[in-house]
């Protein structure tokens, strides 16, 4: 017999019937799940921790959102809607898939509890924004000459080498930030440690000396471009092939 349950657990896939109250609906619970999380990170996120900020009961959250799953695919996507896509009309390809890389890891970094569940958000895919910015990601590579299903594989590869280096990123500045300390300060203190490690290793070592006294956050820009851009050599030859046998 049917049991009236949704076939997919996802907040997507489920369809909601429920009149809204005035004062607690789902945009404001969302929009304070994300404030706490930005202030203090996915571990303390519970029903319970929100609902004391929005000064209601768990109880009344579920109204409005069916488990902390489903909260946190809503916050998911609303994240993603801050990202900022190009229509990529009357510009290079590249030039406008590296604005779109370069706004998604700004995205991830303005929210670094992000990186952590990426990989846990059920039906994610299928939230509004994300489906609205996958669309517009998806026209740019369409606009670059890859055919339809080749482009979706396209967007998957710049996508997945940008959420890739910024994980450890976001891990990185969520432990500064811990620290209490601003980001030259611990470089240094982590220079020095390192520099012991590395001594009897000269290849290390001459990548510490060059680095030395170099600003952290230029570095993690640099490298993050570096690899983006090696990334779209790679798709570039893969269009010239495309080209030549057309």
């Amino acid at each position: 017999m049917p049991t009236g349950k949704p076939a997919v657990p996802s907040v997507w896939a489920r369809q909601r019937h429920k009149r809204e109250q005035p004062a607690l609906s789902q945009d404001r619970i969302v929009a304070e799940a994300v404030r706490l999380l930005d202030e203090e990170g996915i571990e303390a996120l519970s029903m319970r921790s929100l609902g004391t900020r929005l000064g209601a009961g768990a109880t009344s959250l579920y109204r409005h959102v069916a488990s902390k799953d489903e909260l946190i695919e809503l916050v998911v996507d609303e994240v993603y809607g801050e990202m900022e896509v190009p229509d990529g009309s009357g510009a290079p390809w590249r030039e406008s898939v590296t604005a779109c890389a370069g706004s998604l890891r700004a995205m991830i970094l303005r929210h670094p509890w992000v990186a952590s569940v990426l990989g846990q958000v059920g039906l994610a895919e299928l939230g509004p924004n994300l489906t609205r910015q996958s669309e517009r990601m998806l026209a740019l590579f369409h606009r670059a000459g890859f055919p339809a299903g080749e482009a979706d594989r396209a967007m998957s590869t710049v996508i997945a080498y940008v959420i890739g280096m910024t994980v450890s990123e976001a891990a990185y500045l969520s432990m500064l930030a811990r620290s209490g300390q601003s980001e030259q300060e611990l470089a240094e203190g982590l220079r020095r440690i390192a520099e012991e490690t590395v001594r009897d290793l000269p290849l290390l070592r001459e990548g510490y000396d060059q680095r030395a006294g170099e600003d952290p956050s230029r570095l993690r820009d640099e490298g993050f471009a570096y690899g983006l851009e090696r990334f779209l050599d790679g798709l570039q030859v893969r269009l010239d092939a495309l080209g030549s046998h057309r």
